[in-house]
């Protein structure tokens, strides 16, 4: 008798080989990783395709403003979020004024708007429109320094230099506003610009001296 099995009778293998519809865990994890992306836009010829709406709201608002910066007028569109410090900093290449807190405490990147002194790391650009800024880079007439530059030098109200800026801006914010009637008011009102390298009794002389008290 014949022991040889029909090819119809014999049981499909059961081998490691076999594609199987169950997930692997290998699967799983490729599935995980690039559901975010299906979902946002969607993968076809495993090309991943981003929504075009779905850019367009991640992308940050913008507005044109313009303004005046020692003395030439600038236009120029910005994120909203832009500070008046980041604008003159890497947008005009303006580095005078200096970044140093970046949170208004220690008076570095202080400039004048409109006359008045400001924190320029806390303006928001887009709220200047129309304004007249005045940076330390404004401040000399060509070869001519402004007094309180000079007095700053003759002074020697300064070591490191980094505060620099922000002190003459303020100083000179202090003297239009009238704040120079005694070394006390001048330091009153001049509290908000740090100097680390302890220079305070030489920068009160060169805002007195500027002020025509000496």
């Amino acid at each position: 008798m014949s022991t040889e099995h029909s090819e119809s009778s014999v049981p499909p293998p059961t081998g490691v080989d076999e594609p199987s519809s169950a997930p692997t865990r290998r699967t799983f994890i490729a599935t995980t990783a690039v559901g975010g992306a299906v979902v946002a836009g969607g993968v076809i010829g495993g090309t991943l395709l981003v929504d075009d709406q779905v850019v367009a709201a991640e992308a940050p608002p913008e507005s044109r403003v313009s303004l005046t910066v020692n003395g030439t007028r600038r236009t120029v569109t910005l994120d909203n979020r832009t500070s008046l410090l980041d604008l003159l900093r890497e947008h005009f290449g303006l580095t005078g004024s200096k970044k140093g807190c970046n949170a208004g405490a220690c008076g570095a990147c202080t400039v004048l708007v409109d006359g008045q002194r400001v924190n320029s790391c806390l303006t928001l650009a887009v709220r200047l429109e129309g304004a007249e800024v005045t940076t330390i880079e404004g401040l000399a007439k060509g070869d001519e320094l402004h007094p309180l530059q000079q007095a700053f030098i003759d002074e020697d109200a300064f070591q490191c230099g980094y505060c620099t800026p922000g002190q003459i801006m303020s100083g000179v914010g202090c003297i239009k506003e009238g704040h120079t009637g005694s070394p006390e008011e001048i330091r009153e009102w001049m509290s908000g610009n740090i100097c680390r390298c302890g220079c305070y009794v030489k920068i009160v002389r060169a805002v007195e001296q500027t002020a025509g008290r000496k």
